[in-house]
């Protein structure tokens, strides 16, 4: 069995206060946009499980990716079958893009029906939740706006059909703790739930992302991609939660490479 976990992008990110266990309450919308992965699980070939990941390289003991880490987490609580697991890595990694917590969670699914498990969303929420903060996101992949320390959802309707995204990520890799490190929480003057219901051509200077001042001080060259999509005509552009990529929304296919020549390009259709 395959499938293609998708990237997520982040529509403003409010750091609203510190938590007693540490963590942050924050909001801002997840949006699911059209770059994958590919997952692959099939019987294994022997009596032992094994793991294979190709494209982007991952650091850190197999044991550690949270594609196992899902596999290891249902087997505490159900009989699972030996399988050999194919990951093909499209995603880059400290980018704000959430790709190892779609690679976890579309894990869950895969082992569900694979194994007629026959968890409900809510259950596979559950066990995500478990994994990371945005894991339980992409069990249902629809945009929400997200509260508490991002695994409150509230389904949203975002207005980007017809619209294009291009994403750039810089040769930067962003330690999501030392950016929260650097970030002083504080209430909004306007939630991004009431933002993200206005045009698009409104969201500028009014959807933020609180990572940002910090973010750009450190690595003004992330700063300056920003600036350089608003120059090139988006209507809107945000780094997407601690970043290092950054996005633009355009009303027309727009061809960047010639701009970003040292960085990861992609672009695709709002959803």
């Amino acid at each position: 069995m395959i499938c293609f976990p998708n990237a997520k992008i982040n529509l403003g990110l409010n750091v609203i206060s510190k938590r007693t266990d540490g963590y942050h309450n924050i909001e801002t919308v997840f949006y699911p946009v059209r770059l994958y992965d590919a997952l692959e699980i099939v019987p294994a070939a022997t009596e032992a499980m094994r793991f294979s990941q190709t494209g982007i390289p991952v650091t850190g003991e197999p044991e550690t990716n949270l594609v196992l880490k899902a596999y290891r987490l249902l087997q505490k609580d159900y009989i699972l079958p030996e399988i050999d697991i194919y990951l093909q890595k499209n995603i880059p990694f400290g980018a704000g893009l959430g790709g190892g917590s779609a690679d976890a969670a579309f894990m869950l699914k895969l082992l569900n029906d694979f194994a007629d498990l026959h968890l409900s969303d809510k259950q596979l929420e559950e066990y995500a939740s478990q994994l990371g903060a945005d894991c339980a996101f992409f069990i249902q992949n629809q945009p929400v706006f997200a509260e508490g320390i991002g695994m409150i959802f509230t389904p949203v309707s975002v207005p980007l059909f017809g619209y294009y995204i291009t994403i750039v990520k810089p040769k930067i890799h962003i330690s999501t703790r030392e950016a929260y490190a650097q970030v002083t929480p504080q209430s909004p003057k306007e939630s991004i739930r009431d933002i993200i219901t206005c045009p698009v051509e409104t969201w500028k200077d009014r959807l933020v992302n609180d990572f940002e001042p910090s973010v750009f001080a450190r690595f003004p060259e992330i700063g300056a991609i920003k600036q350089t999509l608003y120059e090139k005509g988006a209507v809107y552009a945000s780094m997407s939660g601690s970043g290092s990529s950054v996005f633009g929304i355009f009303e027309t296919p727009e061809c960047l490479e010639a701009e970003f020549p040292d960085a990861g390009l992609v672009n695709c259709r709002g959803r």
